[in-house]
């Protein structure tokens, strides 16, 4: 029988490390959306091939300073959210842009559905930690 934390977790909570993979599957999916719709907003090529890199690059920036488990200016919970709404919401709002409602909607249903439940089932995870802000120290996938 294995020791190892991460197993233990993954056999004792399913549903917790499930979303904790439907959650990072979110995040590069909004960075796709983010540089579908940069790729094609604006007039020329050089405009899109700056939006859409340098839209999700902004995003990736934005995330790994603020939202990631181990981000360097990890604020509080409210922050984090914040960033998450940005990135996550910024994503469906990309779907929007290029001219799919329906998926954006599906997408922010998604979002917000995801994001709801990993930060519940991060709070009652056995042998996690609370710090002074409520903030879990999860190894979180976003």
């Amino acid at each position: 029988m294995s020791t190892d934390p991460g197993t233990t977790l993954s056999a004792e909570r399913p549903w917790f490390v499930a979303n904790e993979i439907l959650a990072f599957v979110v995040e590069l999916a909004a960075l796709a959306c983010l540089s579908w719709w940069g790729f094609t907003v604006g007039d020329g090529r050089p405009l899109h091939i700056l939006l859409g890199l340098g839209v999700p690059l902004a995003a990736v920036v934005l995330w790994s300073l603020f939202a990631a488990p181990k981000a360097r200016l990890r604020p509080g919970l409210p922050g984090v959210l914040l960033v998450k709404a940005v990135v996550l919401g910024g994503g469906a709002a990309a779907v929007y842009g290029v001219g799919h409602p329906l998926g954006a909607v599906v997408m922010a249903v998604v979002v917000v559905a995801n994001t709801a439940v990993a930060e519940t089932l991060r709070r009652t995870v056995p042998g996690r930690s609370e710090g002074p802000d409520g903030a879990t120290g999860s190894p979180e996938s976003g």
